[in-house]
């Protein structure tokens, strides 16, 4: 008897390994699995998920940090029961999985991902972050606040003696230069192709007024530049928040809870900061994740 039970016991952890990608550590495992793009700003997020779980319960977590191909990989995985967990950004869900085209409010996009996720996929949106990882427009802090210039439309007076810069591909894009000036009536006096590196260093010494630049870029900090409001939602949103197998939430309603303490926590300054903490200062993220948590007063 004791010998039949031990097989038994043998043959199912046989089984597990080898069918632990098609999704064997679903319900009744106790190792939550979360994914990540290869972006630092998604390992530090990552890394503040399995730390509120690990501390918040009982349950073991595994990251897989930097899959190639991001969403196009991660997605599929999550459908097949890879990945029980991972941070996503609303933008993207739209377009890129839902392949939506129509034009919505933040709020608008959030309530159909719910509702699509949900019945497309047996996903669930858990909250939001709180930042917007999406495009926006940089200037120098001086300029705005001799100018008073807040907004994308607070900066039209002041376009024909500004210098734009951007990369190529910046120009070429149906969201990008010519749509965009279009929508604020820009008209700039001159522009410039940069390389993607090199446009911090060409808006600080003064070769461009005006990038193009993502809202949580660790780089706006370093160079002193200021962000401006996009006042008439001309570029799509990019909320980050966690998507979950419903699976899962039903084997551990416990994570709900969890991973709702990250709502609303990350502002974009909060978020690029912390990418510069990673990307420049050379800090580890996992030491960045629990820093930022406990001065958040969640660890």
């Amino acid at each position: 008897m004791k010998r039949r039970k031990l097989t038994a016991l043998l043959l199912a952890v046989l089984l597990c390994g080898v069918f632990l990608i098609g999704g064997c550590a679903g319900k009744g495992s106790d190792t939550i699995r979360i994914a990540t793009k290869p972006m630092t700003e998604q390992f530090i997020l990552s890394e503040m998920l399995a730390a509120l779980i690990e501390q918040d319960t009982d349950l073991n977590v595994e990251i897989t940090k930097g899959i190639a191909g991001g969403t196009g990989n991660i997605h599929p995985a999550m459908v097949k029961g890879d990945f029980d967990l991972y941070p996503e950004y609303t933008g993207t869900a739209w377009t890129d999985v839902l392949k939506n085209t129509t034009e919505e409010t933040p709020d608008e996009m959030y309530k159909k991902l719910q509702e699509q996720y949900k019945d497309q996929f047996n996903m669930e949106w858990v909250g939001l972050y709180g930042f917007n990882n999406t495009y926006t427009l940089a200037v120098k802090k001086e300029f705005a606040e001799e100018n008073n210039v807040e907004t994308f439309s607070d900066l039209a007076p002041y376009t024909p003696d500004l210098k734009f810069g951007a990369e190529y591909d910046f120009y070429e894009r149906e969201d990008g230069y010519d749509p965009l000036c279009e929508a604020y009536g820009y008209h700039f006096g001159d522009t410039s192709d940069l390389d993607i590196g090199l446009k911090y260093q060409a808006i600080s010494a003064d070769e461009v007024n005006v990038i193009n630049a993502f809202t949580t870029d660790g780089m706006l900090g370093a160079y002193g530049l200021k962000t401006l409001k996009d006042d008439k939602n001309f570029f799509t949103s990019y909320y980050c928040g966690t998507i979950v197998r419903e699976e899962v939430l039903e084997a551990h309603p416990e994570l709900r809870d969890v991973l709702m303490k990250m709502e609303g926590i990350l502002t974009d300054e909060e978020m690029a900061e912390l990418n510069y903490r990673v990307e420049n200062d050379k800090e580890d993220e996992k030491t960045v994740a629990v820093d930022f948590l406990t001065q958040k007063g969640l660890l």
